[in-house]
């Protein structure tokens, strides 16, 4: 049985973001030192990424709110995985990242990832 390409497909999904989509950071905070405490310290990384407005017909006001931002993101070259707690800014605005999925469907190549970014209130 012919195995699928992710990397291919990886390759293909950062094409199309770097072309179509802008420059980007995602924000993770890291926690203070365990022994010696101190504040969390936000971590920047670089990302190239697309943010889209939902649908009116996905925003149900509950899970999917107006205002969020599903925002893809190219996993090549990005040293972390995009989770909640995070804060991608994109077009100047920061969105807290409230869902997201790492697209890894082989369970190792993360081809692209999606999350769903809200405006902290």
């Amino acid at each position: 049985m012919a195995t699928f390409d992710y990397a291919e497909m990886q390759a293909t999904a950062h094409e199309l973001i770097e072309e179509f989509g802008q420059s980007g950071v995602v924000t993770r905070l890291t926690p203070p030192d365990p022994i010696l405490g101190g504040e969390p310290v936000p971590m920047p990384y670089p990302a190239t990424l697309v943010p889209m407005a939902y649908e009116a017909r996905y925003i149900d006001g509950t899970t999917i709110k107006a205002g969020d931002m599903q925002i893809c993101i190219s996993s090549v070259g990005l040293a972390i995985e995009p989770t909640v707690g995070d804060v991608v800014t994109a077009n100047g605005i920061d969105y807290a990242i409230v869902n997201g999925d790492p697209n890894k469907y082989d369970g190792i190549t993360a081809v692209v990832f999606i999350v769903q970014g809200r405006i902290p209130q």
